[in-house]
């Protein structure tokens, strides 16, 4: 089968076509058109099996309402696990009971609605009892990086989400949200497990979160959700990696592998949160654990190679507010801090947040039979206010560590070694003595999401592809940028001249380099010499710039970004580089950027700049102080800047 194309359906409209369609095996053989589908999904009953065909299934909404039974559940599923693929403006909505979907991928597109999988078709209709399993959704996000939608609803009670995939989402909106909004919705015992929560870029705003449960406005409402063996890789949308809130719900045996933000107990209470590993390596901004509100119990976990602070940091205690609103921060009161394993780790933040409005100190609270040991930060103990609240007892810390207060802590030598998984531990005599026994991965990557997809990396490496030689002359840089791929260097000669009269535009990552010795030269009789589309990045080196082609017009740039709404975030590097002569009018930048544009780094080093009349960096596009930046990083080292007529780096 190849393609269904743009065909819609709701399934009310189209039950009569079962009597057309009886000889057809519909609702137990496999479905190879829309009306095939809704027909089969029409005439269900419990026990059956919808298969859709192999292929390209394209804008199609699919409502799939049935009733099944414990022993006989409906089941829509793909004629071969991920060989069905939804695209264009595809969706899915679940109601009824026993219901199972597998084996679907969405990709290519993104939802006409505000989510890809809901489980309800209406307001009142939800779907109980019912999973989803071996399915994909990649990439499946909107061109403005801040259209919002999500990619999962769960609605309803008993419903299970395991083994699946989520991955790349660009743009904002939540990726996974249980919702509590009706009484129907609550206390609803979902299972979450199994899950590959793939790599999600940093946002640049609110919205970004991974996993969310509840909002503030039922946050004082239990959701008893247990969230388990997931994989979250390299998520780095926003502070909030998991944002808690509702009550009772239960983190226990997930892996965070680099995430660029924390397991937050934003709103509700008694959050279990156990048995699981944080490992940075090192990658700045990751974080950990971060508590607030009443009753949690945090234990028996591992945090290593950490970095973030503040509110980032790998394990954060929170100041209150007073009688707080629902949607600020109540003060955390008898949480349990208990037998959890922090190595190489940063900052401990203890009443992080303290000022004028959150003055509501911990109370009643706990922290006992934790071990820190670092070499990385010899006062990872921040502490911001009054802590008299916690009782400390029987903590371990190494003996170059500055403990947050005398009691309650003692210093040991500084020893690790790595365990068959390359983990880095203490000995089994400290391990025993604050409980935590054989630490081990409780998930491994492989064991997670749908078995049948790969688990890419999250970008492109710089000089991963092949060299494409460059001869001086005009637009042959333009020519050779035409045929390359991702990573692939173009390398200039040495003094060679190189001019364009078109647009060099990156739409992969791509480095424009010359070997060592006299620099290449670009001139441009364009405005802007370099374009950095969506999917682009740079890296140049041992390039001089020069401008005295460039029209004499106010505005031109060496390099920008597109002109339209990114959903993909670009790297800039340039080492080595002499930037000159950008003087032929005024506001010449070297870097404009625009609305809706992200850069994870920008990176100038060991370059030069004269003679400019804007600004060398021009990043202040997002001033609507509603929360959107431009730059996650910038690091400008060993630069030498003469007659800059702008800033050297004007960031908003």
């Amino acid at each position: 089968m190849s393609n269904f194309p743009n065909i819609v359906f709701r399934l009310g409209a189209v039950c009569f076509l079962w009597l057309a369609l009886a000889g057809c095996g519909a609702g137990s053989g496999v479905v190879s058109t829309p009306e095939e589908l809704a027909a089969a999904i029409a005439e269900a009953s419990p026990g059956t099996t919808i298969t859709m065909a192999n292929g390209t299934w394209t804008d199609l909404e699919i409502e799939f309402i049935g009733q099944g039974t414990p022993e006989a559940p409906i089941t829509l599923q793909a004629e071969d696990p991920g060989k069905v693929f939804l695209e264009g403006q595809s969706n899915l909505g679940l109601s009824g009971k026993y219901l199972v979907v597998s084996g679907l991928v969405f990709r290519n597109g993104y939802t006409p609605t505000s989510t890809v999988i809901s489980f309800r078709t209406g307001d009142d209709a939800l779907a109980n009892h019912s999973r989803v399993t071996q399915c994909v959704i990649d990439n499946y996000s909107r061109p403005e990086r801040y259209d919002s939608d999500f990619w999962v609803h769960m609605y309803g009670k008993h419903n299970t989400f395991d083994h699946n995939s989520l991955i790349g989402k660009r743009n904002r909106g939540v990726t996974f949200a249980v919702r509590l909004n009706t009484e129907a919705s609550q206390e609803n015992g979902h299972i979450i497990e199994y899950n590959y929560f793939g790599p999600r870029q940093v946002l640049a705003s609110n919205g970004g979160e991974t996993l969310r449960i509840g909002t503030s406005h039922y946050s004082r409402t239990n959701s008893n959700s247990i969230v388990r063996n997931n994989y979250f890789d390299q998520c780095d949308g926003e502070l909030e990696i998991i944002s808690n809130k509702s009550g009772g719900n239960t983190f226990q045996n997930n892996v965070f592998y680099r995430c660029k933000g924390t397991l937050t107990m934003r709103h509700g209470q008694n959050t279990l949160v156990e048995n699981n590993y944080f490992l940075g390596e090192g990658k700045p901004n990751t974080g950990g654990i971060r508590v607030i509100n009443e009753y949690q119990t945090v234990r028996n976990n591992y945090l290593n190679g950490l970095t973030g602070y503040r509110f980032r940091g790998p394990l954060v205690i929170m100041n209150g507010v007073p009688n707080s609103p629902i949607n600020r921060y109540n003060q955390v009161v008898d949480a349990v801090v208990e037998n959890n394993l922090m190595v190489d780790c940063d900052n401990v933040q203890l009443c992080a947040g303290s000022d004028e409005e959150r003055s509501a100190i911990p109370t009643g609270s706990r922290f006992a039979n934790n071990v820190f040991m670092s070499q990385r930060n010899p006062t990872p103990f921040v502490v911001y206010d009054d802590i008299s609240g916690i009782t400390f007892e029987n903590n371990l810390i190494n003996e170059d560590v500055a403990p947050p207060q005398e009691a309650g802590f003692t210093q040991i030598a500084y020893s690790l070694s790595k365990n068959e998984e390359g983990l880095l531990l203490p000995s089994p005599e400290v391990l025993s003595q604050i409980g935590f026994e054989n630490p081990a991965l409780p998930v491994s990557k492989e064991a997670t999401g749908a078995s049948y997809y790969p688990k890419a990396e999250a970008e492109i490496a710089f000089a991963s592809g092949k060299t494409i030689d460059v001869a001086p002359g005009t637009n042959t840089l333009l020519d050779a940028l035409a045929t390359s791929g991702p990573g692939d260097v173009l390398q200039l000669q040495n003094g060679g001249e190189y001019l364009l009269t078109k647009d060099l535009v990156a739409v992969h990552p791509v480095s424009i380099v010359a070997p060592a010795g006299d620099k290449a030269t670009i001139r441009s009789s364009r405005p802007v010499i370099l374009t950095i589309e969506n999917e682009g990045s740079l890296a140049l080196n041992n390039l001089a710039f020069d401008g005295s082609k460039s029209p004499d017009q106010p505005g031109n740039s060496v390099v920008s970004t597109s002109k339209y709404s990114m959903n993909r975030n670009y790297r800039l590097i340039v080492e080595n580089c002499e930037i000159r002569d950008l003087d032929v009018n005024h506001s010449f930048h070297f870097l404009t950027v625009y609305r809706s544009t992200m850069a994870d780094e920008v990176k100038l080093s060991n370059s030069t700049f004269t003679n400019v009349t804007g600004s060398i960096l021009s990043m202040a596009r997002e001033t609507d102080d509603l929360g959107m930046y431009n730059v996650e990083r910038v690091n400008i080292s060993d630069c030498r800047f003469e007659k800059i007529g702008g800033s050297v780096a004007h960031i908003y």
